[in-house]
């Protein structure tokens, strides 16, 4: 980020409104989200409105004074694509990934065909049918004895289980399926969890997440004050330098901008596997972009102002002129 970018937001006296909570199962993180967004940006200069926006409430999208609105919201609605359409037919600024590449971020399935297309390792996977129980166990055989059972649109790990054992496992998904709708059945990699952030195009300090529920579900993330988060734990500079690039290929193979997380596995024999690419990570006080941010001197204010910048660089011709000024062009 330009070091002249909070000065000249705090001159031009723009407004941003933070968009949070939603109708998705992680509302609640969202909310806490956008409560820590908005007082980072009010410490940035900006004048912040927030808002708890709903498909049945859209109405801050017509206030004519808001230069850019930054989505904080996580899973259905505010991640899914639905939103970012919304707004991208406004002809609005907002931070963040567009509706297509947020919508395929969001499709677990359609991701990992990206993914795989563009030469990252993924784990192999079967889609769940309902109405063909019997194919789905003989598609799964192959697949090992130890089984992820993943709703296809859901973030947080919300829905997620792991399972031993193919009759349970098509059971779970079952029961997955009727409580989330489309699902999917995984090969299990044992190993390390990672995940690495990424910031207008550069990766963020590698995390490693090391769980005592056994794996990194939704109260390991918010709930189990056991969890670790390690930096610095690979000392294989070449791992170091293969999740990083992946990292990057994830975030320009779905067309993403602005911010992401990409979650890995690197297992027991050195592989490095891409499970999911999040395009609006947690912007908690205790999430891991911003833990990732800070390592590297980054605080929560200027996160997410260099969040904001290209947003508003990108659509706010107020933002853009006044830059034009300060170069001389």
């Amino acid at each position: 980020m330009r070091m002249d970018s909070e000065s000249n937001i705090q001159f031009l006296k723009l407004k941003a409104a933070v968009l949070m909570g939603g109708v998705g199962e992680e509302r609640e993180v969202s909310i806490e989200s956008g409560k820590n967004v908005a007082s980072a940006l009010r410490q940035g200069g900006l004048e912040v409105v927030t808002s708890d926006i709903l498909p049945t409430n859209l109405s801050i999208l017509e206030e004519g004074d808001i230069d850019v609105f930054f989505v904080a919201l996580h899973g259905r609605f505010g991640e899914d694509g639905q939103l970012q359409r919304l707004m991208e037919q406004k002809s609005l600024s907002f931070t963040g990934s567009g509706s297509r590449a947020s919508e395929l971020a969001f499709d677990k399935m359609a991701s990992k065909e990206f993914f795989a297309a563009g030469g990252l390792c993924v784990p192999r996977v079967v889609r769940f049918d309902i109405d063909k129980i019997e194919e789905t166990k003989a598609g799964i055989c192959g697949l090992g004895e130890r089984f992820v059972v993943k709703p296809l649109r859901q973030g947080s790990t919300i829905g997620v289980s792991i399972v031993e054992g193919v009759e349970e496992t098509v059971e779970a998904a079952v029961l997955c399926h009727q409580k989330y709708g489309e699902c999917m059945i995984e090969e299990y990699i044992s190993g390390r969890e990672l995940t690495a952030g990424i910031l207008n195009g550069r990766v963020l300090p590698i995390i490693e997440i090391r769980s005592k529920r056994g794996f990194y579900d939704y109260e390991a993330k918010y709930l189990d004050e056991g969890t670790e988060f390690l930096f610095d734990t690979i000392e294989d500079e070449g791992q170091v330098c293969q999740i990083k690039t992946s990292a990057i290929n994830c975030f320009n193979s779905l067309g993403c901008r602005h911010f992401a997380r990409v979650d890995f596995i690197l297992s027991e024999d050195g592989k490095v596997y891409v499970l999911e690419l999040n395009s609006i990570p947690g912007l908690t006080e205790h999430s891991l972009l911003p833990k990732a941010a800070a390592r590297v001197g980054i605080s929560m204010k200027d996160l997410c102002l260099e969040i904001v910048e290209p947003a508003l660089f990108e659509g706010s011709s107020k933002y853009r002129n006044n830059q034009k000024v300060k170069s001389g062009s």
